[in-house]
């Protein structure tokens, strides 16, 4: 894991720096175009002062070396070290994606393992093409009809994930209410297009499992239909949702960012993208690399649990003769 986020983070930084100029000669040159006055002695101090005079090596040391000790940098675009500008915006994002992984896999595994059980079944196909009706719809679309609805049925406030009054307030009853009430609006959009793909993947690994030898067995010696399902099949065809761990956990933080900027939520994906667009390097390069951090916990979780739940799999290796 560590020469994986060494070689990710020389991976991060290069592709940073790939553009030509930098943060501060992007903002000069938009200070230009708005036909504002720009003070170069005080953009030559704010080079000076956080390292863009020095050479790439020396700036990409001092870089990972802050964040060993929990020192992400300063985000020029919002004039705050990068834990600040991060804040609530991060715990938001938390929310929204913890809520849409419960709701998928609550909807998503008892429909996977019905349209499985009853292959070609009238609830199999109308399962089916629910399915991939959601697969079908962009995101951006459904968070279009979804804001319209919102307002019309439930005179909820089109746009962010609380009322206007609360942005930037400390958390209290009324606003824990009012993100409640906007919370289920990015839910439902995001999680549509994950339950789809979850029920068919779902489907297809458990048919292949039901098909094999050991079920036939099972049911010949009179094992009941529930236990011959849940003890092996299931179990077996779960495999790919453990497998899927390495990319929800750093899912959970980029927050599925197309619709958050449609909703014009206060997520980390519209900042993570905007920060990218302004070249805000230390920003861009935390949250970078705290997704990579996320994959690689991930991974490392989902191969421990698959070596638990699939007696198959052995992490030890080795030849036998």
């Amino acid at each position: 894991m560590i020469p994986t986020l060494l070689f990710i983070s020389l991976l991060v930084f290069a592709i940073i720096e790939l553009p030509p100029g930098d943060y501060f000669e992007s903002y000069v040159a938009e200070l230009r175009a708005l036909g504002e006055a720009t003070d170069m002695a005080e953009i030559e101090e704010l080079r000076v002062r956080y390292g863009f005079d020095q050479p790439l090596p020396v700036r990409y040391v001092q870089w990972v070396s802050g964040m060993l000790v929990g020192d992400f940098g300063y985000s020029f675009e919002y004039r705050l070290p990068v834990n600040e500008v991060v804040g609530d915006r991060l715990w938001l994002t938390i929310l929204v994606s913890f809520v849409t992984i419960v709701v998928t896999w609550l909807i998503a595994f008892p429909i996977g393992i019905y349209s499985a059980t009853h292959q070609y079944s009238w609830g199999d196909y109308g399962l089916t093409l629910v399915g991939l009706i959601g697969l079908a719809i962009p995101n951006f679309m459904m968070a279009l009809v979804m804001m319209y609805f919102a307002n019309v049925w439930f005179g909820t406030s089109i746009g962010g994930l609380m009322d206007e009054e609360y942005f930037n307030q400390p958390m209290s009853w009324e606003k824990f209410k009012s993100i409640m009430e906007h919370l289920w609006i990015p839910v439902v959009i995001i999680a549509t297009a994950g339950t789809a793909g979850m029920i068919r993947r779902l489907r297809a690994n458990l048919l292949d499992e039901l098909e094999k030898q050991y079920v036939t067995t099972a049911r010949a010696k009179g094992l009941s239909p529930f236990r011959t399902l849940v003890k092996y099949p299931l179990r077996m065809s779960l495999n790919f949702f453990i497998s899927d761990i390495g990319s929800i956990l750093p899912a959970i933080i980029s927050g599925a960012e197309i619709t958050a900027i449609v909703l014009s939520l206060q997520t980390t994906g519209p900042m993570l993208i905007q920060a990218l667009q302004s070249q805000d390097m230390y920003l861009a390069g935390s949250f970078l690399m705290f997704l990579a951090f996320l994959t690689v916990i991930g991974v490392l979780i989902s191969d421990i649990a698959l070596a638990y739940l699939d007696p198959r799999i052995r992490l030890q290796g080795g030849s036998t003769k």
